[in-house]
């Protein structure tokens, strides 16, 4: 316990500055430091944890149930690539007139998607039935 007064000259004597620290406490709680030095510190770190940090976005990746298997590897590969750069996928299957009776086709599409992507991608949302579409997202897996 020191009186502001006396911390304030202690704090022009060694040439630093009377930080408050914890202002609710009771007491107060002040520090004697550079704060110039200490705001300086403070933004190199933030900008170091700024850099490791990346923000997981969604890229959709829309198929039809009649997909030929060029076309679907190619779009597998996108797939594939957008889940190593981190980021999750959003696969549509998308019906059109006389498909919508035969929905089990795109079912097997979804069963085909996820066997492929079995060794880097967990289902984060199942597949669901949406009108005209069949939808699920999948996350890439954590990295041991």
């Amino acid at each position: 316990m020191l009186p502001t007064q006396e911390a304030l000259v202690l704090a022009q004597e060694e040439g630093l500055d009377l930080v408050e620290v914890a202002p609710t406490a009771k007491p107060p709680v002040c520090r004697i430091m550079d704060y110039g030095k200490f705001r300086y510190e403070q933004s190199k770190r933030d900008r170091k944890s700024r850099q490791n940090q990346h923000v997981v976005s969604i890229k959709e990746v829309k198929l039809r149930p009649r997909i030929d298997d060029h076309d679907y590897e190619f779009k597998l590969n996108n797939a594939k690539r957008f889940l190593g750069e981190k980021d999750k996928v959003k696969f549509t299957i998308q019906f059109r007139g006389r498909e919508m009776a035969h929905r089990e086709f795109g079912m097997r599409l979804v069963q085909r998607v996820l066997k492929d992507l079995e060794d880097i991608a967990v289902v984060e949302n199942p597949p669901r039935n949406e009108d005209r579409f069949i939808t699920m997202v999948v996350a890439p897996k954590k990295s041991k």
